[in-house]
């Protein structure tokens, strides 16, 4: 079980920083800085409240904060626990991404349709009056732990009997193999959200669970958008790497 000095930081100027805010930054440290390993058990409320003297209801506050920021993991009554490292991703594929660390990617069709599309579908895929798509909302795991749900749009003409294809895998997998569209590039927006009740039982996570919206558009190599989608990915389990090229200022 991991160990804490028990000794908070001091600040010698102006107020000194809440207690439970000084527990939990201690344990956040010793969790990334040491890569303790996941599902190592960590002082309890009582150890906590007896290294720091503080109250158990200030230890439990320190206990809950780094639960909601996806550090550990509690089950009553074993304990309080590391949870996973968070899966860093790029934006592109959710198999390729899982892959890449280690862990197995699979998907859960949730439901799949043909239909006409949103007015935000629409004007993504710059598609004209009366073409459909095929709409498909999709559970994504990585190993057996539910990590987003994806809900995805195709130009139905571009992908013909897509519904009928294996679902459970990388779809741009699909769209190589059986239609010859390669996706060469992607760009998405990411926002915070709170995830709805539905989504959170899909998830499995508590209510009103914080969540991160990513929305993407892909394109082949003659610039077409050929995907829209909205993903919704668990704060708690996923991070995303954003890199940028810096424009030098002419002088």
């Amino acid at each position: 079980m991991v160990r804490l000095s028990g000794v908070a930081a001091k600040n010698t100027k102006g107020a000194s920083a809440p207690r439970y805010l000084t527990i939990a930054g201690e344990l956040r440290d010793r969790i990334t800085t040491e890569k303790l390993a996941p599902h190592t058990l960590i002082p309890s409320e009582r150890e906590l409240s007896d290294q720091y003297g503080v109250s158990r209801m200030t230890a439990r506050h320190a206990l809950s904060l780094l639960e909601n920021e996806g550090y550990v993991y509690r089950r009553p009554p074993r304990g309080t626990f590391v949870a996973e490292p968070r899966v860093r991703f790029h934006i592109g594929s959710f198999s390729d991404e899982i892959t890449r660390v280690g862990r197995r990617p699979s998907a859960q069709v949730v439901w799949a349709e043909e239909r006409e599309p949103s007015p935000s579908a629409r004007e993504a895929l710059d598609l004209a009056p009366g073409v459909t798509v095929h709409a498909l909302h999709r559970l994504r795991f990585a190993d057996d732990e539910p990590i987003a749900l994806e809900t995805t749009y195709f130009p139905s003409g571009l992908t013909p009997g897509l519904l009928e294809q294996g679902l459970t895998g990388s779809l741009w997998e699909v769209l190589r193999r059986q239609y010859g569209i390669v996706p060469t590039h992607a760009r998405a927006t990411i926002q915070s959200i709170v995830i709805d009740d539905a989504s959170c039982a899909r998830l499995k996570v508590r209510s009103a669970s914080p969540g991160v919206l990513l929305t993407r558009w892909t394109y082949d190599g003659g610039g077409r958008c050929i995907e829209f989608a909205r993903d919704v990915y668990r704060a708690d389990r996923a991070s995303f790497e954003v890199e940028a090229t810096i424009p030098v200022p002419v002088e």
